[in-house]
């Protein structure tokens, strides 16, 4: 399989890199547009700030590539982020983003000194929907886990946040009883809100649903 990994200077990608590698598959780490658009899975790893992120990618006309791949594309953390419209971060105004999925970005608003920003750690993923979440124990289109309250939890670390809407296939809530988008989709775009590479035995299968399951 032709696994493309974007390389926007914008992530973690190494430990991307070595999540594929623990499952037996190869990527290349790549801005070359003929590259990404030969390529079978995409994904789009982010970490840091949403208009560093932005100048990143339209120096590097990728702004103009990303909303025009047919593949399956995977963006992680700040890589869902960006596929969005805008986001409250940056500027006074905010970031324009790439426009590929119908949500804006906005800034958790803890209620009290107890919950702090970022939110950050492990949380429980509920309303699973589409194979990208196949064999977890919350749901989604396979049967459960055999562990499903520890398939369940995966690790966030973010300030901002997409709203749940139509767009969205999974769930958390922070505070408590709060929900945003974990997961979404548009088409063939996927995003996850947390780290897949960092969570576990679940990331693991999520990483092994999207470079296998039909996800048209």
């Amino acid at each position: 399989m032709n696994i493309a990994v974007i390389d926007y200077q914008g992530g973690n990608v190494q430990s991307v890199l070595f999540a594929l590698e623990r499952l037996g598959m190869n990527a290349t780490l790549t801005s070359d547009p003929e590259v990404i658009r030969r390529a079978d899975r995409v994904l789009f790893p982010g970490e840091g700030e949403a208009s560093s992120a932005m100048r990143a990618l339209r120096a590097a006309g990728l702004d103009k590539v990303l909303p025009t791949l047919t593949q399956p594309f995977l963006g992680i953390c700040l890589g869902m982020q960006l596929l969005g419209r805008h986001s409250e971060e940056g500027p006074a105004g905010g970031t324009e983003l790439l426009g590929m999925l119908p949500f804006d970005v906005v800034r958790f608003t803890p209620p009290d000194a107890a919950h702090k920003v970022p939110h950050m750690g492990w949380n429980n993923l509920h309303d699973l929907q589409t194979p990208l979440f196949e064999n977890l124990g919350g749901g989604g289109a396979g049967p459960p886990a055999a562990v499903p309250t520890a398939a369940d939890y995966v690790y966030f670390v973010h300030s901002f946040y997409a709203p749940v809407g139509d767009y969205t296939i999974a769930q958390a809530s922070y505070p408590a009883g709060a929900p945003f988008s974990a997961g979404v989709r548009y088409r063939n775009f996927y995003g996850v809100q947390f780290h897949v590479e960092k969570s576990g035995p679940a990331g693991e299968q999520i990483l092994k649903n999207f470079l296998v399951a039909d996800l048209t």
